[in-house]
């Protein structure tokens, strides 16, 4: 079994019901990096020019996902937390709700970037041909966002009934449409044009445009009582508000996290230059794997708290918390280990023809983010404590701190300053790291003794009436 029911989730054991719901999570969050990974793959056959273009697209892309990031959590949150007041119709009204505002922000999102994608890359890549490579990238990229985002919406309100299976399927129906079109799209395989770049980013959204047909069919089909059908299909203007309001400061907290990367590219291209760059993405895309299983478990958790908030067990939703912590942060630190054994060979995997200094590079950035990794599976952990009873602005802030206040200043001043090279990059990731998670824990011990979940609940009763 790996759906938890509603009692489960409220009144049985705490770590089978993270790890159960979290199972298919993490599942899902691999497939979705793989989404990433497998255009690193191909395109590494092409050369280093070409990865490095996708590698550019990365940290803008992330920010491009900012409305879906905001609409998922805000969706995730509202539904778990009606379904744990048992108030199923506005559960599924507030689905329907997340979808609409998805397909409406990411259509605006998509055109502008369409518009302007050349525009963009060519500030922040100075050789002109991986400037028209991203630029190309990117623009396909945008077509595809409206369904991206409408999907993401979906999924949220799926884990935040209790079905996380239902996230897997849509993720696994994009990944693999993906994995299938792509070398096809890429190489010119059998009567497909050979594309390059574009090829593998017309590739991805189709991969999304079968993730969406099919969560789609999830929904109308039913899972368990989670069932949209014609009479549900009502925007509610009030739901859109309060989606809104829970999901806007992660959305904020995105774009705070995925601008500075955008800045810490530009700095790893003056430290290193191309090589630095290439080494940079192949090192974010393996380490990315790793964060998976704490991304699963805060997923997980926000879905267990928020019901348990909508129960009106405050108490039950501050323990859930700090399992999760003590779950993912273990996790992570045997991650870490493994990754700080065998940096090579991550790196020769996705670039097997990858240069001496492109190795050098990636080799350090992975053994230096290793000795982190015990702190991003608490702060993610943590995070869902907040974000489950609505404080999404606490996770903003944190978020805020980490890039702008740690990391980008120790990278700025290690390169420009102190000539250290692209390590003072990677130092300044491993130390922001540690220092969320310190600041993190410190704070989610203070206000649930200050009565921050009690808080939680009469709010929660308050929305599900």
């Amino acid at each position: 079994m790996v759906d938890v029911s509603r009692e489960q989730m409220t009144t049985g054991s705490i770590p089978k019901a993270l790890l159960v719901l979290a199972a298919p999570l993490v599942a899902q969050n691999l497939v979705h990096v793989a989404n990433q990974l497998i255009d690193v793959f191909w395109l590494g056959r092409l050369g280093g020019t070409e990865v490095a273009a996708v590698g550019l697209n990365f940290p803008i892309i992330g920010l491009l996902f900012t409305v879906a990031i905001g609409l998922s959590v805000g969706t995730q949150v509202l539904v778990s937390q009606r379904v744990g007041a048992e108030n199923l119709d506005g559960a599924r009204r507030t689905i329907v709700t997340g979808v609409g505002l998805g397909l409406l922000g990411g259509t605006i999102l998509g055109l502008l970037t369409f518009v302007f994608a050349r525009d963009v890359m060519g500030l922040f890549a100075t050789d002109p041909q991986v400037t028209t490579l991203a630029g190309a990238y990117l623009a396909v990229i945008a077509i595809g966002l409206p369904l991206a985002t409408a999907s993401d919406s979906l999924e949220a309100g799926f884990v935040g009934w209790g079905d996380a299976r239902g996230a897997l399927y849509i993720n696994l129906a994009t990944v693999l449409t993906n994995i299938a079109l792509d070398p096809f799209l890429i190489f010119g395989w059998w009567h497909f044009p050979t594309l390059g770049v574009e090829g593998a980013a017309y590739a991805t959204i189709l991969g999304y445009t079968a993730g969406f047909l099919l969560a789609v069919g999830l929904a109308v089909r039913g899972r368990g009582d989670c069932r949209l059908g014609l009479e549900h299909l009502e925007v509610s203007r009030e739901d859109a508000s309060e989606i809104v309001d829970v999901g806007w400061p992660n959305a904020g907290q995105f774009v705070a996290s995925q601008s500075v990367r955008v800045a810490i590219v530009g700095i790893v291209a003056v430290a290193g230059g191309a090589a630095a760059v290439a080494a940079y993405t192949i090192g974010a895309r393996v380490a990315s794997v790793a964060f998976i299983p704490a991304k699963g478990l805060q997923q997980a958790a926000q879905s267990v708290i928020g019901q348990n908030l909508g129960a009106e067990n405050p108490g039950r939703a501050t323990r859930t918390t700090w399992v999760g912590v003590a779950i993912a942060a273990g996790t992570l630190t045997l991650i870490g280990a493994i990754q700080w054994l065998i940096p090579e060979t991550l790196t020769t995997l996705f670039v097997p023809d990858v240069t001496a200094l492109e190795l050098e590079y990636t080799v350090a950035y992975l053994e230096i983010l290793a000795y982190g990794y015990w702190a991003i599976g608490a702060s993610y952990l943590l995070m869902a404590g907040f974000n489950g009873a609505r404080r999404t602005q606490t996770s903003f802030v944190a978020t805020v701190c980490q890039y702008w206040v740690v990391r980008l200043p120790i990278a700025a001043v290690g390169v420009y300053a102190l000539t250290m090279g692209p390590e003072a990059v990677f130092w300044a990731v491993t130390v922001s790291n540690v220092a969320v998670a310190l600041g993190l824990g410190a704070y989610y011990r203070y206000e649930t003794g200050s009565g921050m979940n009690r808080r939680a609940v009469e709010v929660a009763s308050s929305s599900a009436d």
